[in-house]
């Protein structure tokens, strides 16, 4: 099977489908990122997210979650990310960017299968090829930089130099070769400023996140009910957090690159008060936010946290 012919079908498609970017790396085990992964784990640093301890060997080498896997094509999908959040009225809680649209794992998952059927229909039916959009044990940042879609920010987000890190990432693993693309340099450099921002201290060093100190973490994957001191803490945010992102040199001359299906929703536009999110009916909540990312952190813990914002709003008052 001719390489060319499968990486220029691969790219044009995803092209055709508003991907930003398509690189291709050669599917092999990730012997340096392993150990770090392993480090990483043994400090604590994944809080309560056991699923990060299992399925270790597959997270390493694609080639255990596709068969004779040769390739792993990454894909970059842009979101919207043009304000920063400097709210006026500070009885409105902060909503990650990216969580303001359709769930990305549907929108990135059903392209993905676009591409994998077209790769059937232009190449061969003997393909064998599987998505990933945080759908299984891949490490996607550690193809992300192998394939050259960007280098890994002291943040712990993938940088582009044109679109920075307001993108999503996807990954297809297939068991045909393709022509592989290359690394890129680091252009982080000496700059410190998401380390100086963060609130919590979450980035210990560079490029390694504590878990249990980031804001994202405690309002999505962290299912424990919040201490009042770790609420005061959370800065106004009520799901996810970007101010890492919004302080990077390379965000704030980012280009605008939005993939078909990541248009900001209706419900956040405007964004509800602190009021509103708490006094949400398990019933409203779920009609009017179903469909969005919103949905991992669910109605009760929303509402719960939303609650603790006001009153932390109210007694700074």
């Amino acid at each position: 099977m001719d390489p060319l012919l499968v990486t220029r079908q691969i790219r044009q498609k995803a092209e055709e489908l508003g991907f930003g970017a398509c690189r291709f790396a050669k599917a092999e085990p990730l012997v340096e990122e392993a150990r770090n992964l392993e480090e990483w784990l043994s400090r604590g640093h994944h809080g309560s997210m056991e699923w990060m301890e299992r399925n270790f060997d597959k997270r390493v080498d694609p080639t255990k979650l596709v068969e004779g896997a040769k390739t792993v094509v990454c894909l970059m999908a842009g979101y919207h990310f043009q304000e920063r959040w400097e709210p006026s009225n500070p009885e409105i809680p902060r909503i990650a960017k990216y969580a303001q649209s359709r769930d990305y794992h549907k929108v990135l998952k059903k392209a993905c299968h676009t591409i994998i059927d077209h790769l059937h229909e232009t190449v061969s039916q003997d393909i064998h090829a599987r998505a990933f959009v945080d759908s299984a044990p891949v490490m996607e940042r550690a193809w992300a930089q192998r394939s050259g879609i960007g280098w890994l920010g002291k943040n712990g987000n993938i940088l582009h130099r044109d679109y920075g890190s307001w993108f999503l990432l996807a990954e297809i693993i297939l068991d045909v070769e393709t022509i592989a693309d290359q690394p890129i340099q680091d252009h982080c450099g000496s700059c410190t400023a998401c380390i100086d921002a963060c609130p919590t201290q979450a980035i210990v060093q560079p490029s390694v996140i504590d878990s249990r100190k980031c804001i994202s973490y405690l309002t999505i994957e962290h299912k424990q009910e919040l201490s009042s001191e770790t609420l005061s803490t959370l800065d106004g945010w009520l799901f996810g957090c970007d101010i890492c992102q919004d302080v990077c040199p390379w965000n704030r001359k980012a280009t605008h690159q939005q993939m078909p299906g990541l248009e900001t929703r209706a419900p956040f536009s405007p964004l509800p008060s602190q009021k509103e999110w708490s006094e949400f009916a398990e019933d409203t909540f779920f009609e009017t936010f179903q469909g969005t990312p919103l949905m991992r952190a669910g109605w009760k813990k929303l509402t719960h946290t939303a609650k603790a914002l006001r009153d932390i709003h109210s007694s700074n008052a």
